[in-house]
Parts: C-alpha cells; sequence; structure tokens
C-alpha cells in the first residue's frame, strides 16, 4: 500500500508541477499581452507627425477646419492662451485627440508665422487684434 500511495502522490506532483508551469506560461504570456497592448495604445494616441514638444490644434470656423503640430512653446504667449480660453468656453477640454480652436485656419496660420518670424520669438502684441477677431 505504500508503494501506491508513493506512486500516486509522484503522478499528483507530476500534475502540480505541470499545473505551475502552464500557470507560469500563462501568467507571463498575459503579461506579455497587456505590455503590447499599452505600447500599441499609446504610440496610437499619440500620431506620427506631432514629435515631442509639440501639439496638435484644429483651427475650425462653420466651414472650414485645419489641424496645426505647434511647439509647446507657444502655451507661454498672451494671444494663443486666450485663444485656449475660448476653446475651453466653446467646446471644453474634455475629449481626446487635437484641440479645437474656435478661429479661422488662415488667422491662426498668419498669427503662428508672425511667431516664427519675430526675431526673439515672443512678440505676439501685433497678434491681438486677429485673436479677438477670430
Amino acid at each position: 500500500m505504500t508503494k501506491v500511495r508513493n506512486s500516486g502522490n509522484g503522478k499528483k506532483n507530476n500534475g502540480i508541477l505541470r499545473l505551475r508551469l502552464v500557470l507560469e506560461r500563462l501568467q507571463k504570456g498575459l503579461f506579455l499581452a497587456k505590455k503590447r497592448r499599452e505600447s500599441y495604445s499609446s504610440q496610437e494616441m499619440v500620431p506620427k507627425d506631432v514629435k515631442e514638444g509639440h501639439f496638435a490644434v484644429i483651427a475650425s470656423d462653420d466651414y472650414v477646419k485645419r489641424r496645426f503640430v505647434i511647439p509647446i512653446t507657444y502655451l507661454r504667449h498672451p494671444s494663443f492662451l486666450r485663444l485656449l480660453e475660448r476653446a475651453a468656453e466653446e467646446y471644453g477640454f474634455d475629449h481626446e485627440g487635437a484641440l479645437m480652436i474656435p478661429c479661422r485656419p488662415s488667422e491662426l496660420e498668419w498669427m503662428l508665422e508672425e511667431q516664427i518670424g519675430s526675431q526673439d520669438g515672443a512678440d505676439w502684441t501685433s497678434c491681438k487684434t486677429m485673436v479677438e477677431s477670430c
């Protein structure tokens, strides 16, 4: 009888070992799948054309929408901040994707060109009237 119990225990131990191996493989597989899913979703959240230090906005009037990729440094400019305040009032910020700005695309483009063209990169005073007209 003792031998039968030992052989039964051996089969039982083998079964437990196999179960452990299966569980470990399953855990590894689930962990890797989770990592892949996380890396995939983080890549999906930011389009390739939005480089580090930039963000996307969509300038939109009633008829035309256009997407812009803008450096984060523009967030310091009072004129652009006023546009963001107007966007918050009109659209809110509780959505995914590019930020909607209530401004004609041509006017936002003009503002951005003025910013890029300025000597020190900080003079947006000439944009004040354009922001108010957007």
